[in-house]
């Protein structure tokens, strides 16, 4: 099963500066602007190395990788970057609120062995675009490193490797700060050889399932394959067969999945009136008046979540007691739509044949299968251009981009939950993309693993 090991991380040098002002979030959530943003906030901000700005005269010789690659270069030798003392997993904690809790999310930074999602060892749940793919394997092509961890989850209701990991960080903090969300960040190196040699044990026994970074793990097996070419295939493993990850337990109280809603535009001839005469033949279909300023939205998501059976709860054994496929709809006009699947014992028949269970019963599923494929024509190679969906975790921002024309439909879920995540993946299933939103995003800096 799942083989870690500690390994010599990079990180800022205590003097560089605030470690607000040199992390970011992962880059696939950084636009345009945000980009600038950490560019202006300080000249050692990691986005200069993990998502680089392109410019007009970029070439093959000049562009957003080769200088990530000087830049990192630089970085190491005028020691703004210094590898750790000896090999370590890192105790990392993030501390937030979300729907009026508190709560406290813990996981382990450590080198991961890539394995083929074949062996079963490490399992996706979301399909990826190969575009993604592309950009990602020329950084690391360039740079020789992961700026970034992947987030993985592993089952471990003993909280054995929880517990390990506190012993060996049973002191302050190496490092705390809050991040321009108001999250709390708090970083213990662990370098006790006993210890990490005790968690290899407990994981050796586990699966890991990829939460968030399905297109970075995807690269890294392909930069390893590249690597271990170029140097004759050698025997035992490099540095390039591991993978950094931060690993959270999926009996972790802090771990929260919030839902990633849909935005669609581009559908030729859209007649909103025939498209709810269609969806009636599956769904019951209610009314909901939009106040002005969106200010009853939230009590129609609590109504969504209330009729989906959602128990609020995203962790192994709190699901829904009773679960419905149910989604928003919003067309514009003030008005939103609460979609309610009407038989639920006919859903095998409705959904896509030689799918499992566990596959077919998802909410993300039961939606592209029978709203955006079949009556909005939105199928695979739609969603492979992204040229008709766009994804959002702003519930208001979705709102306001049908009323200004940017977005012709707004399609708004209930979270999924991690056992329905695991299940599906253990299956050896997909999900469509951007069903899961893990909150909050991991930051991106604070340590770095070299593949040298």
């Amino acid at each position: 099963m799942a083989e870690i090991k500690p390994f010599r991380g990079l990180r800022y040098a205590p003097g560089v500066g605030p470690l607000t002002d040199l992390v970011t979030p992962p880059y696939d959530v950084i636009d345009a602007k945000a980009q600038d943003g950490y560019y202006r906030r300080h000249p050692y901000n990691i986005i200069r190395l993990e998502y680089g700005k392109v410019y007009p005269g970029d070439g093959e010789n000049n562009n957003r990788y080769t200088r990530a690659a000087a830049d990192f270069t630089a970085w190491r030798e005028k020691g703004v970057l210094v590898p750790e003392e000896s090999p370590a997993v890192y105790l990392y904690e993030q501390e937030f609120s979300v729907g009026g809790k508190h709560l406290v999310r813990s996981g382990m930074i450590c080198a991961v062995k890539l394995e083929p999602y074949e062996k079963g060892v490490v399992l996706p749940h979301e399909e990826t675009l190969p575009k993604h793919k592309a950009d990602r394997l020329a950084l690391m092509r360039a740079c020789r490193a992961n700026f970034s961890p992947i987030f993985g989850l592993y089952a471990d209701a003993e909280m054995a490797v929880d517990n390990l990991l506190r012993q060996g960080a049973d002191r302050s903090p190496d490092l705390q700060f809050t991040d321009e969300n108001g999250h709390g960040h708090r970083l213990w190196v662990i370098t006790d050889p006993a210890v990490i040699e005790q968690v290899r044990q407990v994981m050796a026994g586990r699966r890991v399932f990829i939460a968030d970074g399905h297109h970075r793990y995807e690269t890294a097996l392909a930069y390893s394959r590249e690597r271990r070419q170029e140097e004759g295939n050698p025997a035992g493993p490099g540095p390039y067969d591991y993978v950094m990850m931060t690993l959270v337990n999926l009996y972790d109280p802090g771990l929260v999945v919030l839902p990633t809603h849909r935005l669609v535009r581009n559908v030729e001839g859209l007649d909103v009136d025939e498209l709810l005469g269609k969806i009636q033949e599956h769904f019951e279909i209610e009314v909901f008046p939009l106040a002005p300023g969106y200010s009853n939205f939230y009590d129609f998501i609590k109504e969504l979540a209330a009729r989906g059976g959602f128990a609020g709860d995203a962790r192994p054994g709190a699901g829904p007691l009773s679960h419905r496929h149910s989604f928003g709809l919003y067309c514009g006009e003030g008005r939103l739509y609460l979609l309610t699947l009407r038989d639920e014992g006919a859903l095998p028949c409705l959904m896509p044949a030689g799918r499992s269970a566990a596959w077919q019963g998802l909410d993300v599923s039961v939606l592209h299968h029978l709203i955006l494929d079949r009556l909005l024509g939105i199928g695979g190679a739609e969603r492979a251009r992204e040229s008709h969906l766009t994804y959002t975790r702003e519930e208001a921002g979705a709102l306001k981009a049908v009323d200004e024309g940017e977005y012709q439909l707004a399609f708004f879920l209930n979270p999924t939950l991690v056992e329905e995540i695991t299940a599906v993946a253990t299956n050896g299933e997909k999900m469509p993309q951007k069903s899961t939103f893990f909150y909050p995003k991991l930051i991106t800096g604070l340590v770095i693993n070299p593949l040298f």
